[in-house]
């Protein structure tokens, strides 16, 4: 397992899967290690991912000041990465939360990127956060489901800050494009894989400043992908059309019948969007 030394001497690890060009891959959750990505449905097949564990997750170190957890000082890990590698640009995929850290790399260093995938994102960072209505809708499209009435009220918990492991994973099939063994194992597994401090931290106040983000991306001139999925209740399809309307490089691209981990849907149809973008 490779490792690298991070601006403020915090050792960070990185696992490396599939052969080609490199892919910097940064995950979400926020605080879930990578583990959660895979192979990403088998683009492993056309890159090198590269899946960082960010500070305090994973395989990484925990870092001696927890301030650093922080979205946009997260970044700078990325460069740090960037430096390890040896690279001058990057091709970047950052998914949910991970996607928050990939814009504020593309604030910070605009020069360093090649190419940048926003994989469902978390859109805290440009002020495009589902509203109440969004989520009414999501809910009302499930309500037939048999899983429904409970997904719901554990939902509720969850938004009332009392939820527990099991109330998670009760809410879960609301965030999936289908729920089976494979997806719910997918979200049990998020027990192990998230770190609280790192959770809390990358929220935590200054994190976002969404004018100023808004004004960067509207001002990148590199490829920019959006992936949306259309069951997905954290970046729904509309809320990411206003997203790459603000990128003048930005094109939308929308999974049908995806969740929030759209790989694990339908891989073939997430494999060749990326592949063919990235290409």
């Amino acid at each position: 397992m490779p490792r690298f030394t991070s601006y403020d001497g915090t050792r960070l690890a990185y696992h490396l899967a599939g052969s080609g060009d490199p892919l910097l891959c940064l995950p979400g959750g926020a605080g879930r290690s990578a583990d959660y990505l895979g192979d990403l449905g088998g683009l492993t097949a056309h890159r090198q991912l590269v899946l960082l564990d960010n500070r305090g997750t994973g395989d990484s170190d925990t870092p001696t000041d927890p301030a650093t957890y922080r979205r946009d000082r997260l970044a700078h890990d990325v460069d740090a990465l960037r430096r390890h590698l040896d690279l001058d640009r990057v091709d970047l995929l950052g998914h949910s939360a991970g996607a928050g850290i990939a814009m504020a790399h593309a604030y910070d260093h605009p020069d360093r990127l090649h190419r940048l995938v926003l994989l469902t994102p978390a859109l805290r960072a440009v002020d495009l956060t589902p509203t109440a209505d969004d989520w009414t809708h999501h809910l009302a499209s499930h309500a037939h489901q048999p899983w429904y009435p409970a997904a719901a009220a554990a939902l509720d918990r969850l938004n009332a800050g009392h939820a527990t492991h099991h109330d998670r994973l009760t809410a879960a099939p609301l965030f999936y494009g289908r729920w089976d063994d494979t997806t719910k194992a997918h979200a049990d597994a998020e027990r192990t894989q998230r770190s609280l401090p790192a959770l809390e931290g990358y929220w935590a106040p200054g994190a976002f400043t969404p004018g100023t983000t808004r004004r960067a991306l509207m001002a990148l001139d590199v490829p920019v992908l959006v992936y949306a999925a259309d069951h997905d209740p954290i970046a729904p399809p509309h809320r990411c059309a206003e997203l790459a309307d603000l990128i003048p490089t930005a094109t939308l691209t929308v999974q049908p019948g995806g969740g929030h981990f759209p790989w694990l849907d339908d891989p073939h149809h997430l494999v060749q969007a990326i592949a063919e973008f990235l290409r």
